[in-house]
This record gives C-alpha cells, structure tokens and sequence, in this order.
C-alpha cells in the first residue's frame, strides 16, 4: 500500500476525519502503520473509544478501497495529500485540513495564491455583473479565483476568471462522480481545463446538508481572502465569511442598497468590520500589504490604442464615442454579441483605456 492509497483509506471510513487522523499521526508517525495497528493500541489514543479503534482495526471490512481506486483512475483524477508540494499552503494551516484533495485538472503553484468569491445562489443582476467584474479583475491580476460551482454567485466567479484568462478552482460539496449542480458540468469541463475541480468526499459521495458547510471551510481556508458580493441576511455565504475570520482571513464585501435583501448580509458583513470594496483593485492593494510576494501578474500599463488593441478590443474601442457610450450603443455600433462586448468592455477597463460610469455608461481615457 502507498502512502496516498493509505490515505484514501482513512478518509473512506467515517467518523474519523482529518482531526482524529492528526492525533494518530503523532502516535504511529504514517499513515500505514495507523491502518496495521491492533484496536487495542489504537484505543490507547485520546478521543478513541472501542468503537472507533475497531472501526480502524478493522477498515478491511467496511471500505472497497480497490473500488475507490477504480473510479479515480475512470474519472482520470490526480489526488493530493498534505504531503504534497502541490496541496494549497494556507489550506494546510487550518484547524482540519481534509487528508486528500480529489483534482480533476491541474493545480500550480500559482494557486497557492487564491482568493474566494462567494454569494447567494439566488442573486440580482447586479450581484452577477459586480462578481463577473471582480472575478475578472482578480484572475486577470495573476490571482487564482476561488469558488464553490454553486448556482448564482459561484458560476458567475468562475466565468469572470476565465473571461479573464485567468485560473480557477471549484471546491464542490459532493464526489467529483457525483457533481452538483448538474447543470455546471460544461462549466466543470472548462473549470478543469484552466484550474481544477476539487473535493475532498470520495469519488461518488452524493452531495448533502452537512458536505457544503465542510466544503466552505475549504474554500476560505485555500483563500487569502474571502469576498462576499451578494447575499441576504440568511445565506450559507455568510458562513463562508465567518469561517475566514475564524480562519484568520481577510473578509471583503461589496455594498448594495439598503432596500435590497440580497444585499443585506453584505451590508451587515461591512457594518461589522469587513473591508467595503467597489473594484479588484480595492483586494488587491489590502492583499499586498499582508502578502508582499504576489502571483505573477500581467502588466497593466495603459496601452495605446490602434498599437496594442486589435479584434474585438479595437471595434469595441472605436464604438465608444468621444462623450459617455451606454452599453447598448456600444452593442449595436460595433456589431459585436452582447456577451462578447462586456467581457471586452471588462478587458479594456482592465488596460485602463476606458472607464465605466453609473448607469451602464463608458467613457475613453485616451
């Protein structure tokens, strides 16, 4: 047996988990040797009754490890144990670091330096377009966007990284066999292909009540950061945000009306310390402060438009007149898909060319 096989093993069998692993570890140093103890000596560790020990005594018996095995193999998925060079650094310092990471993808060392975008899966448009913006602004940055592939909020995260051409990391509360929501599956794919789906349940555990709030914890504690850009004043985001506090984390908010419910968590986020923020560029000046060594990062010197700005960057360019341009202008005078016109839009405010104005409106600055 490997040692990652020995892992698996352990985080196959339930009621034990990354805290009562720890505790063992420092008893019988591998993983291995924890799996060929006798109950007798396993009881002998504090917070290990009968039960647990002859759960571990006997693992044989309860889990298909060969099954498991199988499946990652199918699924073509690489695992990651805190031994690894690749396994997040800031996720290794929580409380309960899981004892694998399921990857479909690829990690990099650049994901060592992630920060979380979270919300509401029920959300406004305003809440998808301001998390699209940041998301963008971020992954473009050099940072990795962490998120949880969630309906709302989560989806609209990881398509702003990778309008960005940026990198992104899903943590999903379910099996990467069993992935939820099921209508995320193509965004899954392209996830995998510029960052990485991760979990930390066994290839075919079905998603629960109790697998998202572990999955929130991983999330956050991956991250550098947590920004929360919308959510009420009941929200599983909002428990995001208070396990990166307990997490040490710096915790982000984007304000909204004080009519709007889906923008009171965030608001009351704010009103209890959390940094108000209106741009990427709010995070990443916070950030450099507390991490001086950053991701590297693409220039963002302002270009010179007609030298540096061809395709579709020059025809949205060109449809913004010398006066403040509304979107819809911007639209119809370049000919250009509304979708395809505000991730240049996003690309363009990132070169610092153009900038966006209240109501939808742009306006060049060179």
């Amino acid at each position: 047996m490997t040692r990652t096989e020995a892992y698996l093993a352990l985080n196959l069998l339930p009621k034990i988990g990354p805290v009562r692993v720890r505790r063992l570890l420092e008893v019988f140093e591998t993983p291995e040797r924890i799996l060929t103890a006798k109950a007798r000596e396993l009881s002998k560790v504090n917070g290990f009754g009968e039960d647990l020990a002859s759960a571990i005594a006997t693992w044989e018996t309860s889990i298909d490890l060969t099954r498991e095995l199988r499946r990652i193999k199918e699924e073509n998925l690489t695992i990651l144990t805190q031994e690894d060079a690749l396994y997040p650094k800031l996720l290794k310092q929580i409380h309960d670091p899981p004892l694998v990471l399921y990857i479909r993808g690829q990690l990099t060392k650049r994901d060592h330096h992630g920060i979380a975008i979270v919300g509401s899966r029920h959300t406004t448009q305003y809440g998808l377009n301001v998390t699209k913006k940041l998301a963008f602004q971020i992954a473009y940055a050099g940072y990795t966007i962490i998120s949880g592939l969630a309906r709302g909020i989560d989806t609209a995260a990881h398509e702003g990284a990778l309008a960005g051409k940026g990198r992104t990391v899903a943590v999903i509360g379910s099996g990467i066999g069993k992935l939820y929501p099921p209508e995320n599956a193509a965004l899954a794919e392209r996830i995998a292909e510029h960052g990485a789906v991760v979990s930390e349940f066994p290839v075919d555990y079905p998603p629960d009540k109790q697998s998202f709030p572990l999955r929130n914890r991983i999330v956050s504690g991956w991250s550098c950061g947590v920004i929360l850009t919308e959510a009420p004043a009941r929200s599983g985001a909002l428990i995001t945000a208070q396990q990166a506090i307990e997490q040490g984390r710096s915790v982000f908010a984007v304000p909204g009306g004080i009519d709007r419910p889906s923008s009171h968590g965030c608001n009351r986020l704010i009103q209890q310390g959390a940094k108000l923020i209106m741009d990427g560029a709010d995070v990443l000046d916070d950030l450099m402060s507390l991490f001086p060594t950053q991701p590297n990062a693409p220039k963002m010197e302002a270009a010179k438009p007609g030298a540096t700005l061809t395709g579709d960057e020059a025809a949205v360019y060109a449809a913004i007149g010398t006066d403040e341009t509304h979107v819809n202008d911007i639209t119809s005078n370049s000919g250009l898909p509304s979708s395809t016109v505000n991730a240049t839009l996003m690309k363009l405010e990132m070169k610092r060319v153009i900038k966006p104005l209240p109501g939808k409106y742009y306006v060049r600055l060179i």
